[in-house]
């Protein structure tokens, strides 16, 4: 599976963003895809994944009530809607794939990662 990123940039605090990743390679789409993200000097931190349906979706406690996931009706592209977005929000983010529904917040689920994105907000 190949994941590619976009939609990074930079935003002032209260801002939005949208993050886009594309999976290819395989006839069906992952079971899961998520985001994950790593501010400098920290750990990679979950921040939400959503199954192939669409139907179930899941968030990283930060980011909850501000952030919104989605994937496409063809379950290849995932969507990271980014509201209210703070200066603790910044880091590179993300995008993977994993076979593990029950492992989704799971950074070491994760058998394909896509190339980080920046997202920078100043405050």
């Amino acid at each position: 599976v190949q994941l590619q990123a976009s939609g990074g940039g930079l935003v002032q605090t209260g801002g939005s963003l949208r993050l886009s990743c594309a999976a290819s390679g395989r006839p069906e789409s992952p079971r899961v895809l998520g985001w994950f993200r790593q501010a400098p000097g920290k750990e990679r931190e979950f921040v939400g994944a959503v199954t192939r349906s669409g139907r179930s979706t899941y968030y990283g406690d930060s980011v909850k009530g501000r952030f919104i996931i989605s994937r496409d009706i063809n379950g290849n592209t995932v969507y990271l809607q980014m509201n209210s977005l703070k200066p603790e929000d910044t880091a590179v983010y993300y995008c993977g794939a994993t076979s593990r529904y029950d492992l989704y917040d799971r950074l070491n689920a994760y058998e394909y990662w896509g190339q980080g994105t920046q997202v920078t907000v100043s405050s």
